[in-house]
């Protein structure tokens, strides 16, 4: 994959247009977007999709529309309100965030993308994306949209590596429009065009505004040649053990005792160690009598 693309407005004012036609409507993408419910949507849509998302967003943003709101109350709160969105860590992490925001920054999420990437759980994408979208700068955000676009319309291939490379970041900093409003739009359009058209499994590329210019149209749309890419198995996991846990605790007004627990799930050495993990990732507190609750 080329790292320098000449001419590169070929590519963005046909998306910055068709992005302008189609965008969805997203409460983070409004006008009144504050940066802190921009920073919660990021990263509650990290590996989750914007339907199961919304619902769980706009109750958040009631409950906790600063980040001081979220910091005044318990960690296990969060991970109460979190709900079933999955990856429940996300919500200890916000929790952290929010707490440092309100110490450090004095109740602002900050604006730089070097004070972004130290808040806590904060990374290179979630910066980016912050700093592009709340605060219209001029960053390279690279989620696995972007980098499937960019895979097919500039490098002719069906899909990106498994792991970002530097040749994929030099890449969507060579595109981006040298002016950082622009170039934050450019962002969220090339990722939205990924979402909505450029999808993993069948593209609709009849709807793609640079249908044209794709090299993978080009190249007659090669087939994948990798390892197999498959899809991450949900039933019977740790994951769903895990989450069948968690749920008892959501639920519950208070502590629950250990036969609570062990109901939810049948094989005893399989529970127990998904136990074990969430007491270790700091989302099940074990209390002294024998009890188990939401972090305090």
């Amino acid at each position: 994959m080329t790292t320098a693309v000449p001419n590169a407005v070929r590519y963005t004012e046909p998306i910055l247009g068709w992005y302008a036609e189609h965008a969805r409507d997203l409460p983070w993408r409004a006008p009144d977007a504050t940066p802190w419910g921009i920073l919660v949507s990021e990263v509650m849509l990290q590996q989750t999709p914007v339907a199961r998302v919304l619902p769980i967003w706009r109750r958040w943003m009631e409950r906790w529309p600063t980040p001081a709101a979220l910091a005044a109350e318990p960690s296990g709160e969060a991970v109460r309100a979190w709900g079933r969105l999955g990856y429940p860590r996300r919500a200890l992490r916000l929790h952290a965030c929010a707490v440092a925001i309100t110490e450090r920054h004095g109740g602002q999420v900050p604006s730089s993308y070097e004070a972004l990437r130290e808040l806590p759980g904060i990374g290179a994408y979630t910066a980016a994306a912050v700093a592009s979208f709340a605060y219209r700068q001029r960053h390279a955000v690279l989620d696995t949209n972007v980098r499937r676009v960019l895979a097919r319309l500039i490098g002719g291939v069906e899909y990106p590596p498994r792991s970002q490379t530097a040749a994929e970041v030099a890449l969507a900093e060579s595109l981006l429009p040298h002016d950082a409003p622009t170039a934050a739009r450019w962002s969220v359009a090339i990722m939205e065009l990924g979402a909505l058209v450029c999808t993993a499994r069948n593209p609709r590329c009849v709807d793609c505004p640079v249908l044209a210019e794709c090299a993978w149209q080009r190249a007659g749309r090669p087939a994948y040649d990798g390892p197999p890419r498959r899809g991450q198995a949900y039933a019977g996991t740790d994951r769903q053990c895990r989450g069948r846990l968690l749920a008892v605790l959501r639920e519950a007004d208070g502590p629950v005792e250990k036969a609570a627990l062990d109901v939810v799930w049948s094989d005893p050495i399989q529970r127990e160690r998904a136990l074990d993990g969430l007491i270790a990732d700091g989302l099940v507190d074990p209390l002294e009598d024998g009890r188990y609750a939401l972090p305090s």
